[in-house]
């Protein structure tokens, strides 16, 4: 059984240059990558506006913001309880903060997209840290906001 000489590639033309390379005319691949490279510019913008609000300013129209406090009842403290609500919060981009209470609950306020805050407070009712036994959740106090009250996701101590 003969290997094919794998020195020489069939697509390249002599001189070891593409053959699609040396067909095409060098403006339209400059043109081509211009134009890849402000769409990847533009995808990376979009991305980073939707990942990152900052305090102050308020969604883009059809993204209502709201905000919303809670309080959660269970086998709540000891158990990183908060250590996961602030990585789930900052995981979805919302702003806020969590912390445990003198009552052995865990209380906080969310801040965000609406359905976000949605997913998140499934997540406070239903999942919680690996280690929790949630018994309920208290959601309160909602309401629209036009501005982000936070910046970050914080644990207060």
């Amino acid at each position: 059984m003969m290997l094919p000489d794998l020195r020489v590639c069939p697509c390249l033309e002599e001189g070891g240059v593409p053959r699609w390379a040396a067909e095409s005319s060098r403006p339209r691949i400059r043109g081509s990558v211009r134009l890849a490279g402000v769409g990847l510019l533009i995808t990376l913008l979009c991305a980073l506006s939707y990942c990152a609000q900052a305090p102050g300013l308020s969604m883009a129209e059809g993204d209502t913001l709201v905000s919303v406090d809670y309080e959660i009842f269970g086998k709540v403290q000891g158990v990183f309880f908060r250590k996961y609500t602030q990585a789930e919060g900052k995981k979805l981009g919302l702003v806020g903060w969590v912390q445990n209470t003198n009552r052995g609950t865990v209380q906080g306020q969310l801040q965000g997209p609406i359905s976000k805050v949605r997913f998140m407070q499934e997540w406070l009712e239903t999942r919680g840290s690996p280690k929790s036994h949630i018994d309920r959740a208290n959601f309160n106090n909602e309401k629209v906001i036009s501005n982000l009250d936070y910046s970050d996701f914080q644990i207060v101590k």
